[in-house]
């Protein structure tokens, strides 16, 4: 594609009239100006504000090296970006701030919008020393530069995100852009970030090339009680470890996530969803998995999958009921250190113990007590794990004040004791 139908489709779907509307109600704001690049970073003029560029770049500019090194800059934020699905904020080669929102209609990348070009906090000797630094090698009187940095405009940190958070959705509803792409790949990189993270702890702590079912276990909680963000968070987990068990191995992830769909299906079924819409559904589902290619994308799948499972969740006539439970599975989740009543946790749902205790086993399946045995057991085995704690002083951190009693319940569920799970477990 040339450049010129490149630009001339950007300005198609993007016009000035939607310029204009996204400028005003921006710089009303924030106070900022906007700079809209196409795919390949050239400017397009009739798409910028008349201020778009400063003194400081203007004069950074006259030097062809910077001016070089400020295309690289824009085209580096705009792929990223694009990539990511999101706003991009950097600081620029001279050392002032840019952010980039993309412009996508559907999955075809088009092109950005620019702003900053401002400072996070005032000048002072330390930013010009950094400025200098570098600048150097740029054939560019420093004195001059100086001058026009005093002119940016100062914008803290929190501001610029909140500034292109902003942007983004004004861009996107103003020009009536399909955000669907934009977001899946927004998802994905938020995705894929929490799932690194968790394959670099399960290489410090995971030995065994085991199945996690016990996040399986917790991921069924969540769905049954309709809690997204923990839901997710645990799906993430799930994925980090069969990725880190099995990496490269597309297509033992997508056998792995056609068994999770079997688990999400048993947490909503539980969770008072008709059986035969969840059949129809898996069936779907099934389809859908074979004919995606890359590890990113499958995972973002099943987490939109996942966000399915909850909402069939929400609308069952068991909804409610979970919903009275989610405060005391939250509230033993967050204090299992503490040595726990019954009283307490019915206290916390406002119920009764008794009517607690019988939704509790109607709704998860388990008495309310070896749910909390499960919470805290679990962890431990993490301690065990990732502390060089001593078996007492792991008992008193879940929640137990016998050690004895302790090791009794832990080796009733996981087989072994405190100590031997620990040598059989931690890498050396």
């Amino acid at each position: 594609m040339s450049k010129t139908s490149q630009s001339l489709q950007l300005t198609e779907v993007f016009t000035k009239e939607h310029f204009r509307q996204v400028e005003a109600a921006f710089q009303r704001n924030f106070g900022l100006p906007l700079e809209t690049c196409d795919i390949r970073g050239k400017e397009i003029r009739s798409l910028c504000s008349a201020d778009c560029r400063p003194a400081f770049c203007r004069r950074l500019r006259q030097s062809k090296m910077a001016a070089q090194r400020c295309k690289q800059d824009r085209l580096r934020s705009l792929n990223i970006s694009i990539e990511t699905g999101q706003p991009y904020i950097t600081i620029c080669h001279a050392g002032i701030a840019l952010a980039c929102t993309p412009i996508m209609e559907g999955d075809l990348p088009l092109g950005g919008v620019f702003f900053g070009k401002c400072l996070w906090q005032p000048p002072d000797k330390t930013l010009e020393a950094d400025v200098q630094k570098r600048l150097r090698g740029l054939q560019i009187y420093e004195h001059e530069i100086f001058e026009t940095l005093d002119q940016l405009p100062v914008v803290a940190a929190r501001q610029i995100h909140e500034a292109a958070e902003f942007l983004y959705v004004l861009l996107y509803q103003t020009a009536n852009l399909d955000p669907q792409v934009v977001r899946w790949r927004r998802t994905r990189s938020v995705q894929q970030s929490q799932i690194s993270e968790v394959i670099q702890e399960t290489k410090l702590l995971d030995a065994e090339d085991t199945y996690p079912y016990e996040l399986e276990c917790q991921l069924i909680a969540k769905v049954k009680i309709g809690d997204r963000t923990g839901s997710r968070e645990i799906l993430n987990s799930l994925l980090g470890k069969i990725m880190f068990q099995h990496p490269g191995n597309i297509n033992l992830l997508k056998a792995r996530l056609v068994e999770l769909l079997s688990v999400l299906s048993r947490a909503a079924a539980t969770g008072g969803v008709d059986i035969n819409a969840l059949l129809r559904k898996n069936m779907d589902y099934i389809h859908k998995v074979l004919t995606i290619d890359t590890q990113e994308d499958i995972c973002v799948w099943i987490s939109h999958a996942l966000d399915d499972f909850i909402e069939s969740v929400y609308s069952s006539q068991d909804a409610k009921k979970m919903s009275q439970l989610k405060p005391a599975i939250e509230f033993m989740q967050y204090n299992y250190s503490e040595p726990l009543t019954l009283a307490d946790i019915a206290k916390a749902a406002h119920l009764s113990v008794s009517r607690l205790a019988h939704l509790f086993r109607e709704q998860m399946g388990v008495t309310l007590v070896d749910y909390l045995t499960n919470v805290r057991i679990n962890h431990a085995k993490r301690l065990l794990l990732s502390t060089e704690h001593n078996c007492t002083r792991i008992c008193y951190d879940v929640g137990y004040n016998n050690q004895s009693y302790f090791t009794r319940v832990f080796k009733q569920i996981t087989g072994v004791t405190p100590r031997e799970f620990r040598n059989q477990n931690k890498r050396g």
